[in-house]
């Protein structure tokens, strides 16, 4: 693609756009009266327009049925979670039984862990990223000294080389080889939330069981950014939340992926509850856990219905378009955001440097832009000029332009309100 840095190569874009009507399907945040340019879904997704509907169906059907909304709600509650399974596959690459939709990120990640890291005396340890995302490590760590393990031993953080921001895979598979005989399991953010960078799953899954351990992803920056083939992959376990790509509302129910393979263990660890036993003797309220044989399993408590209804808004969305289309659309748009950024800093003595991989292969719609000596006034001008970014410290703003709501006039625009902040 040759990029234009001009507003009618912008327009030209948008109109060959096949997903610009999906733009009309969300809700913008308005500044001084105007449209937002919103470039922050890769923290919090924008409101599809029929999230308040999906809602207040099922506070109209809790109105009309009360507890015979289990069995009688447009979508009865009682299998609420079941119309997820083959849409939220279809977006991580995965079979129906092996999806589960039920509380949180980082919940998640703590039940897959009893299931998952089982250390002993000679496989202990867990490898991962070096500044995995804070809630990963708080995990990470307490799983280890639950066990009774130092997490100064016991997790091994791999780095970027010196002088360099991102992590090479060849760096990850290597550690992989060398800690093989006492590695229990490895859990990597498929996406570093940071410098915006995708770890190639596929070459790490196939190093971790070479080595004879687990393998699980953490997928909140990808569920919905990238193309996943988790089934394919071998993937033992992943989970992921549904508030950032997936636009289903702050603090929104989160995702599992559990590898076939798993389901029928019948002694794998686990934390029971009711709404993971089987399903026919369920209400016979009988005292032994039998599990169902799906992810479903891994459940403990009935469906979030209300936030379960957001999820579904957004999903269907997601099923509706494509995440062949969205992938395709966001290469593009983030391709041309990096032509811009390069653009105006052919003007600049003091250049800003994009630290997210210039290999599109290795990221998804984010770029995380250094502006060397400027600071969070530069960030602060942006957001008072309609531009809703996001800032890390000590110093790179994220910008991500996600397929489904922002147009490539979006980055044009942008471009001029970064240079005239600069």
């Amino acid at each position: 693609m040759i990029y234009e840095n001009t507003l009618a190569f912008a327009q030209q874009m948008d109109s060959k756009d096949g997903l610009k009507g999906y733009r009309d399907k969300f809700y913008f945040p308005l500044m001084h009266g105007k449209k937002t340019i919103y470039f922050t879904g890769n923290s919090l997704g924008l409101q599809p327009k029929t999230t308040q509907d999906y809602v207040l169906n099922e506070l109209e059907d809790w109105a009309t049925f009360g507890v015979e909304g289990h069995f009688h709600a447009r979508n009865k509650w009682l299998s609420y979670h079941e119309q997820f399974a083959a849409p939220v596959a279809k977006i991580v690459g995965a079979l129906p039984a092996e999806i589960v939709v039920m509380n949180q990120l980082t919940v998640n990640l703590h039940l897959l862990m009893v299931s998952f890291y089982r250390p002993n005396n000679k496989r202990y340890k867990i490898l991962c990223e070096a500044k995995a995302f804070p809630s990963d490590q708080y995990a990470m760590q307490s799983q280890v000294k639950f066990h009774g393990y130092n997490p100064g031993d016991a997790i091994i953080e791999i780095a970027a080389r010196e002088g360099e921001n991102c992590i090479r895979d060849e760096d990850i598979i290597e550690a992989i080889e060398k800690n093989k005989d006492s590695l229990a399991m490895i859990l990597i953010g498929g996406v570093n939330y940071f410098t915006g960078q995708v770890f190639d799953m596929k070459a790490i899954t196939e190093a971790g069981h070479k080595a004879g351990a687990i393998v699980g992803f953490d997928l909140a920056h990808a569920a919905g950014n990238l193309k996943l083939h988790l089934h394919d992959w071998n993937v033992d376990f992943a989970c992921w939340c549904s508030y950032k790509y997936l636009n289903s509302g702050p603090g929104g129910v989160a995702g599992v992926y559990i590898n076939e393979r798993h389901l029928t263990e019948k002694d794998i660890p686990r934390f029971s509850g009711w709404w993971g036993h089987d399903k026919g003797t369920r209400f016979k309220m009988e005292k032994d856990f039998v599990p169902i044989p799906s992810a479903e399993a891994w459940q403990m408590s009935n469906a979030p219905v209300l936030s379960m209804a957001a999820h579904k808004a957004a999903v269907d969305i997601f099923d509706e378009a494509g995440m062949d289309a969205l992938v395709e659309k966001a290469e593009l748009l983030t391709g041309y955001l990096e032509f811009v950024i390069d653009e105006i800093n052919k003007s600049l003595e003091q250049k800003l440097e994009i630290i997210t991989p210039r290999d599109k292969t290795q990221r998804g719609c984010q770029l995380s832009v250094v502006a060397h000596g400027r600071g969070k006034d530069l960030f602060n001008k942006l957001t008072e000029a309609g531009v809703i970014s996001d800032w890390r410290e000590p110093n790179v703003i994220r910008c991500a332009p996600v397929p489904l709501y922002n147009s490539f006039e979006d980055v044009f625009t942008f471009g001029e309100i970064l240079k005239s902040s600069l």
